[in-house]
């Protein structure tokens, strides 16, 4: 296993499901989001050019680092080696936390 860190992050965005790969992941200083940098996208040499992973690289393309919420987060693994990040359907029995997860009190009267 290589000395650096890889992690596959899956998030809900806008109902359809995200999963990218990232070199850091962790709480950050916003209350309720999982801070994620250092965004890893494969560097692809052959002529066949796979279109969802270009997709999520153009729309992630010049991002430092990237706040999500963390009721969208479906999971997070530390891997091996890199995978093909995508953008898919939602299928199955996938659902999200009622939003927001967190409500301020309001003023009495």
């Amino acid at each position: 296993m290589s000395a650096k860190k890889l992690y596959k992050v899956a998030f809900m965005n806008q109902g359809q499901i995200y999963e990218i790969y990232a070199r850091s992941v962790g709480h950050g200083s916003l209350f309720g989001f999982v801070e994620v940098e250092q965004l890893v996208f494969g560097e692809r040499t052959s002529v066949v050019v796979d279109p969802s992973e270009e997709k999520i690289k153009s729309e992630f393309e010049g991002v430092k680092r990237t706040y999500l919420p963390m009721h969208s987060i479906l999971r997070i693994d530390e891997v091996d080696k890199e995978g093909t990040s995508k953008i898919s359907k939602i299928e199955g029995n996938v659902t999200q936390f009622p939003v927001p997860m967190y409500t301020p009190n309001s003023p009495s009267k």
